[in-house]
């Protein structure tokens, strides 16, 4: 419309709009050059678990042990992060809980949460892939993923990872469903601690030094054990260790052999329902339920009875145990 003003054609008013606005664009690049526009700094590791209701317990195990700035801190660190979920089932309902517990155990128990560098889901390999902790001498914690289209995903120990790759300006945080436990032994010197574990570890015994080794970790591979209960062994006739100790070493091996998985960490997120997995005896098991917190196991000398495991995951130096109601029969 302003090209139909009198006494003024278009290529007229195009010298005047011109002359009005490079002085104004002039004006406005200056203004920018001394006052840019601020994008958002991404939030730290710290800021993002504080500011997030899932984490309420988490933030509060943080500050009790002292561990908050550290997370605040340059990095990158990658967290495996526990849900409040995860808290509560390990028994830390409550922020006066976590208040409660000694700040020198919570720290312990932190530090194994948090790996050095920024670690993505992508580069979790099929398999397990060992990722030591950093933040203190704690050992390590392994990642895995699981191919099988009946899988669970990504894992950590027998944690399973709900959601990946939560960025922060200092790394990135994976939330895990299950507080991850420290090892408290290898896998003998935890059965021999648990004394619902006896008859098993009296096995392993009567079997010689060829299956303590492995088990005590003096070997030079990781070992998954089935571990039969008492109340297992007592059901399947075995009422003490006499009995086992009156018992042939060749049958006693065959036995406990028929429970041990050689070169294997297999927590239970990795053992997806029909797998099947080799014994050191030369057997095979199958997986034939796999959900959180509980598998199933068929043996062929079990016939139709199909072991079920009571505690899953305990995690050792050596590999991982899980406490399962019936003997594995070859």
């Amino acid at each position: 419309m302003f090209t139909n003003l009198p006494g003024i054609n278009r290529r007229t008013f195009t010298r005047i709009t011109c002359s009005l606005l490079v002085p104004a664009l002039v004006i406005l690049a200056c203004k920018n050059q001394q006052d840019p526009i601020t994008l958002p700094t991404p939030q730290t590791i710290a800021q993002l678990l504080s500011t997030s209701s899932q984490f309420t317990l988490l933030t509060a195990a943080l500050n009790r042990a002292g561990l908050t700035t550290t997370l605040s801190g340059t990095g990158p660190y990658t967290v495996f992060a526990p849900s409040d979920d995860a808290f509560r089932a390990a028994g830390l309902a409550t922020v006066a809980a976590i208040n409660a517990t000694p700040d020198t155990t919570l720290r312990q128990l932190l530090q194994y949460h948090v790996v050095n560098g920024s670690v993505p889901a992508s580069a979790i390999a099929v398999g397990q892939l060992a990722q030591p902790t950093s933040l203190s001498v704690n050992g390590t914690v392994y990642t895995s993923r699981v191919a099988s289209t009946t899988g669970t995903g990504v894992s950590v120990n027998g944690s399973r990872i709900l959601q990946t790759d939560v960025l922060a300006r200092n790394g990135r945080i994976h939330i895990i469903d299950k507080l991850l436990a420290q090892p408290a032994g290898s896998v003998l010197a935890i059965a021999r601690a648990d004394t619902s574990l006896s008859l098993f570890v009296a096995l392993a015994e009567r079997a010689g030094p060829t299956v303590t080794s492995s088990l005590s970790g003096t070997g030079t591979t990781p070992v998954t054990a089935f571990a039969p209960t008492n109340a297992a062994f007592r059901a399947a006739g075995v009422s003490d260790t006499t009995a086992i100790r009156l018992a042939s070493v060749a049958a006693v091996t065959s036995i406990i052999t028929n429970h041990l998985l050689p070169n294997a960490r297999a927590y239970s997120p990795t053992l997806v329902r029909g797998a099947i997995v080799s014994t050191v005896g030369g057997s095979s098991l199958t997986v034939t339920s796999s959900t959180t917190n509980s598998l199933m196991i068929k043996s062929r000398g079990n016939g139709t009875e199909i072991p079920r495991t009571i505690t899953t995951d305990i995690n050792a130096t050596n590999g991982v145990i899980h406490k399962i109601d019936r003997v594995l029969l070859p």
